[in-house]
């Protein structure tokens, strides 16, 4: 099991000093300049401290000209960054179950807000049930954030996982990348805490992804907090934006 360094992103990034000659290191990183957006809100850059942007972003092996989804995208926050991260050859879709736009509507309006204009001309929005996930066509990288464990839920209809799963599978390209970020429960737990504290054990996302064909590939320890002790809701106002996160990446053989 491979453990991605948040010291060597952080590396990556900087950008050393030179002198007045020419100057010979490489140009900001793809992760440093969709960081930097000045169309990024504030609302967004106000979370970058909790979210560790630039450790997240190089995790996830995005490059110009992929095809990302962006399951359950909230407002937007990774939308923006995904999109500017692929460029104007890649795509970034935006992909909302009905059943999540029913509970919270506002995030995808504000999705729509942007979505398909200047700058963020690349970012398009699917809206369908979450037991009929379908794609125009085959993608690079379908990613999650602090939302799979929702999918567990009543008010999603309980979908049948493994079927689920299975759908995000199909619509990856061969070599194509799952990443799942989310808010962990305590190990043994299972899923038996996605409802109530809004969190799950990542033994079990591990699972059944895997069940559905998914090869685990790496874990990044960029969001990881020791000192929570999984037993709080994500709403906690002793815990809220500085719980334990896990991140999993796989890949479709």
């Amino acid at each position: 099991m491979k453990r991605f360094s948040v010291i060597a992103i952080s590396a990556l990034l900087t950008v050393t000093a030179v002198s007045f000659a020419a100057p010979t290191h490489p140009l900001p990183s793809t992760v440093g300049l969709a960081i930097a957006d000045k169309n990024r809100p504030a609302e967004d850059r106000a979370l970058d401290d909790e979210r560790h942007p630039a450790a997240v972003l190089g995790f996830t092996g995005i490059k110009r000209g992929d095809i990302v989804v962006d399951l359950m995208p909230g407002k937007g926050y990774y939308t923006r960054l995904f999109s500017h991260m692929v460029g104007p050859t890649g795509k970034v879709i935006a992909l909302q179950p009905t059943e999540m736009d029913t509970k919270a509507p506002k995030g995808l309006i504000s999705v729509r807000g942007f979505a398909g204009k200047e700058p963020y001309a690349n970012v398009s929005v699917i809206v369908e049930p979450v037991t009929d996930l379908k794609l125009p066509e085959p993608v690079d990288v379908i990613w999650t954030s602090q939302n799979y464990h929702d999918l567990h839920d009543p008010f999603m209809g309980s979908p049948d996982m493994a079927k689920l799963d299975k759908q995000l599978f199909d619509a990856l390209k061969p070599g194509g990348t799952l990443i799942v970020l989310d808010h962990a429960a305590a190990a043994g737990t299972g899923i038996s805490k996605t409802d109530d504290l809004h969190r799950i054990d990542p033994a079990a996302v591990k699972s059944e992804l895997t069940a559905a064909g998914f090869q685990f590939d790496s874990e990044s320890d960029a969001m990881r907090n020791p000192a929570d002790d999984h037993t709080k809701g994500i709403y906690d106002a002793s815990i809220k934006g500085h719980t334990d996160r896990f991140i999993y990446k796989f890949h479709k053989p």
